[in-house]
């Protein structure tokens, strides 16, 4: 076995698999007296670094369950200029997530809040913060599930733990009492976490919705007060979708 091969299989064993993508270009650059010893280290450990974050991004992607690959930087402000872009560009730099504040982006059907609310989900991965997307009546249903099989408590820990949560088509009916108190025990849960919530309607509309009013409003004072409010009128994107519309989505 060559120098080289004994390497490849010391980098192997020590799970650096990184480094032997570019191991043999490194060591090109070595023999034509274009790397120094170190520089041809820190190379490769940089070229190990980089495998690294793209599996840790890819791992955190799947985990996060997003319905789209949307991102702030693919999203076409243009169609619907009323949307707040200057707004929604400082909430992609994250700082509501640093500072465990929540988000609620209201508006029409079709106008594109889910897909904010992913692209803000996809930088938060992309900073290394761990994100859940799901819709609202998927996670009710799922705790609803835990008070059946006494899993409850579990599943409340396993909502309660990314650093961001993004609850999209919040507020599309009525809650049950069941319903609300398990969403007033995951808020208290997740205190000091980031919150981010699709709605048709604005918050001061879901009061009534709740059945219990001193629930609503525990609920609310911990999800609403001090959150990024967005309003986001305008056209449906969803018309574009349709087969022969010719325009981008």
């Amino acid at each position: 076995m060559t120098r080289t091969h004994q390497l490849e299989a010391s980098l192997s064993t020590l799970r650096l698999s990184g480094m032997l993508d570019t191991l043999e270009a490194c060591l090109g650059q070595a023999q034509a007296g274009e790397l120094g010893h170190l520089e041809f280290l820190q190379v490769l450990c940089e070229d190990e670094i980089a495998r690294r974050d793209a599996a840790a991004l890819e791992r955190r992607l799947r985990a996060a369950r997003f319905e789209s690959a949307a991102t702030i930087e693919d999203f076409d402000f243009s169609y619907n200029p009323k949307v707040p872009a200057a707004h929604i560009r400082d909430l992609a730099t994250l700082r509501f997530v640093d500072a465990g504040e929540s988000v609620v982006l209201h508006g029409p059907v079709g106008v594109g809040k889910s897909m904010i609310a992913q692209a803000l989900g996809h930088a938060a991965c992309r900073r290394g913060h761990s994100v859940v997307f799901t819709k609202t009546s998927r996670l009710l249903a799922d705790l609803a599930g835990g008070h059946a099989d006494r899993s409850w408590e579990s599943r409340l820990r396993r909502w309660a733990r990314p650093a961001m949560l993004i609850l999209d088509d919040f507020a599309m009916r009525a809650f049950s009492t069941t319903q609300a108190d398990d969403l007033y025990e995951l808020i208290s849960e997740r205190a000091g976490a980031s919150v981010v919530i699709t709605a048709n309607r604005a918050a001061t509309d879901w009061y009534s919705l709740f059945p219990n009013p001193v629930v609503a409003e525990s609920i609310l004072d911990r999800v609403v007060n001090g959150a990024h409010h967005i309003a986001m009128p305008g056209r449906s994107y969803r018309p574009n979708r349709r087969p022969g519309s010719g325009a981008r989505s």
